[in-house]
């Protein structure tokens, strides 16, 4: 089944979970996995960028894709080098183009204190004149996908505590990435779509996070035209979908869904009679994950 991925996680990679010591309600001793988090410092070119909390694996997709989902860089760009140091936790993208965003990134310190909060108000020009395909889906598809994800080995069954984000097309899922952050998540996904030339006109974006106004955003920015949620809806993150006619499916669990944007675009082709319901397992990964 797992064959599909051309990226998938690795929960049994050890510098991304370790065996943590504790009690349990009853007082009785056990064993549980954690998720390792650490520090990513981010340069582009001689700049340094931000520093980021996250689980460390794909540390160049992640530096690649978050630069182009803060629009520092450019669809067009060359990438000459991107260069990890896995001693110092620094990761450096260097381009062909001259850049310079000193300016850029003082401003968003000076005006809000929060470079996120900054930067999310450049994000939403993506959303005005945007120009997603606008691609047919079936509902076949949603529950083929959604059954073979949550089928998936991941850190999200090890140890909880990380959001999943998975790129596929049609009923297959192509390249699945976690992280302690559902952004992070979102930009390895970018960054490896911008590296390996991925069209993303007939895409489907399936995560595990709500979905807000920054996720629906960041999708656009992506070109990727059906976004995909097991967990709920913000309003704004709604009307954003719907000005960018973006296909928003969300509550994906078992039977059921919710289409609050993009419905027109179902092809109701499943028996839901053929349809298991979720594990309970996965309920209460994802009840933890929604706190």
């Amino acid at each position: 089944m797992f064959d599909v991925y051309r990226l998938r996680p690795d929960p049994d990679d050890p510098r991304l979970s370790q065996a943590v010591s504790g009690i349990d309600q009853t007082g009785r001793a056990l064993e549980t996995r954690v998720i390792v988090e650490r520090p990513l410092t981010l340069y582009l070119n001689a700049q340094e960028i931000v520093t980021m909390m996250t689980i460390g694996d794909h540390p160049e997709y992640l530096a690649i894709g978050y630069l182009l989902n803060q629009m520092m860089l450019r669809r067009d760009d060359v990438i000459s080098a991107v260069d990890f140091d896995r001693e110092l936790d620094v990761v450096v993208v260097r381009t062909e183009r001259q850049t310079d965003y000193e300016e850029k990134l003082r401003k968003r310190t000076l005006t809000s204190g929060c470079a996120q909060g900054t930067a999310f108000g450049d994000l939403l020009e993506a959303i005005e004149g945007a120009e997603l395909a606008q691609t047919l889906l079936r509902t076949s598809w949603l529950y083929r996908l959604t059954h073979v994800i949550n089928s998936t080995p991941s850190l999200y069954l090890a140890a909880g505590a990380v959001h999943g984000c998975v790129l596929c097309e049609e009923d297959r899922p192509l390249a699945y990435m976690e992280d302690v952050g559902r952004h992070n998540a979102v930009d390895k996904l970018a960054g490896w779509m911008f590296q390996n030339r991925i069209d993303p006109s007939n895409k489907i974006f399936y995560t595990t996070g709500r979905l807000t106004s920054e996720m629906v955003i960041k999708t656009v920015r992506m070109g990727i035209p059906v976004l995909v949620s097991r967990s709920g809806f913000t309003a704004w993150g709604v009307e954003l979908a719907r000005q960018a006619r973006l296909a928003l499916i969300g509550r994906a669990r078992g039977k059921r869904f919710i289409a609050l944007a993009g419905g027109e675009r179902l092809i109701f082709d499943q028996d839901l009679d053929e349809v298991a319901e979720e594990s309970r397992l996965h309920r209460r990964k994802a009840a933890a994950a929604d706190d």
